[in-house]
């Protein structure tokens, strides 16, 4: 094998990385649309209506969960190889899901200042999906997503709701959308 033949063997599996998690695009996607209309419809039930138990929009994340397993199992079956970077990709998520899930369980008595600390959770997978892609935005949408927890713990009963939603528009569904166009335009 000659060092152009293994260059470009190198080049090519860099490239099928990049591709392979650019297409992940469909999870932020669906979850900063899926958290988005969740936190804003609480936030409406709480604010404008008399309904005892707004956090109840909530449920509709269990399903998410499932449509986003199964999806995942699903293009990971068709990858031809999985590489360290998707790995740490799909583990950082992962890792994730299982925290903020002993999260939930610890703060179920005073769910108030959840959004501000699972925020801060979701800053980290989305920083290092970002660093591994290389996606400004990503990284970007984790230093919201920090900045905004703080102002959610901060910011009172009036401001705290309204955080999430801002955090998905900013962590999720504009990187998500520059993500998806750029997998589409590009193959790097």
């Amino acid at each position: 094998m000659t060092g152009q033949e293994s260059l470009k063997i190198i080049t090519d599996m860099i490239n099928k990385t990049k591709t392979n998690i650019r297409q992940s695009s469909f999870h932020l996607l669906f979850w900063g649309w899926l958290i988005f209309f969740c936190s804003l419809s609480e936030y409406l039930l709480w604010k404008f209506t008399d309904f005892a138990s707004p956090w109840y929009v909530w449920f509709f994340v269990i399903p998410g969960v499932i449509v986003s397993f199964v999806y995942g199992f699903v293009k990971g079956r068709r990858e031809s190889a999985w590489t360290y970077a998707t790995m740490l990709y799909v583990w950082a998520w992962i890792g994730f899901l299982f925290a903020s899930l002993v999260l939930f369980v610890i703060q179920l008595k005073s769910m108030q200042s959840f959004s501000p600390l699972i925020l801060t959770l979701a800053g980290m997978p989305v920083l290092m999906s970002g660093c591994i892609l290389k996606f400004r935005p990503l990284i970007a949408g984790a230093f919201s997503f920090w900045i905004l927890a703080l102002a959610g713990h901060f910011g009172g009963p009036e401001i705290a709701p309204l955080v999430m939603p801002v955090a998905m528009l900013t962590g999720y569904l504009i990187p998500g959308y520059m993500l998806k166009r750029k997998n589409s335009h590009d193959t790097i």
